[in-house]
């Protein structure tokens, strides 16, 4: 069967078939995109340093700092 064939296949099934096709192919893939090593040392200890449980600025926000940083830097 070609690649076409099995395309066409997967969209004559159902919605919750094609979910569960895609759920079953995700879980095939799953292992092949694992990272292969870890990253050691300081790489290691820099992961997830930004994160935060805040929301990220909004582009009028980020705006509004950058212009007090400006006028801070300026004036």
């Amino acid at each position: 069967m070609t690649l076409r064939e099995l395309e066409d296949q997967a969209l004559r099934l159902s919605a919750e078939d094609r979910w569960q096709l895609i759920n079953t192919l995700m879980r095939s893939l799953q292992p092949k995109l694992q990272p292969t090593s870890k990253p050691k040392g300081l790489a290691a200890s820099l992961i997830g340093i930004a994160k935060t449980d805040t929301l990220p600025p909004t582009d009028e926000e980020v705006k509004a700092m950058l212009d007090d940083r400006l006028v801070q830097k300026y004036l």
